[in-house]
């Protein structure tokens, strides 16, 4: 499913990290995400990209 819409604690298990890393890295608009009521929501689609694009970074 390409437009999945993955929580912030599912993108922390996802990118294997704390979730205080996602949530600052969101914060910061470092990490594509947008955010409902007080929540932070992101696309899985998007967050291969960001991967993708940060291996490039190199």
């Amino acid at each position: 499913m390409d437009d999945e819409i993955l929580t912030l604690k599912e993108v922390a298990e996802y990118l294997k990290v704390n979730e205080k890393t996602v949530y600052r890295l969101a914060a910061d608009q470092k990490l594509p995400g947008f955010k409902v009521g007080h929540s932070w929501r992101f696309k899985k689609r998007d967050l291969d990209q960001w991967i993708q694009n940060q291996q490039h970074k190199k």
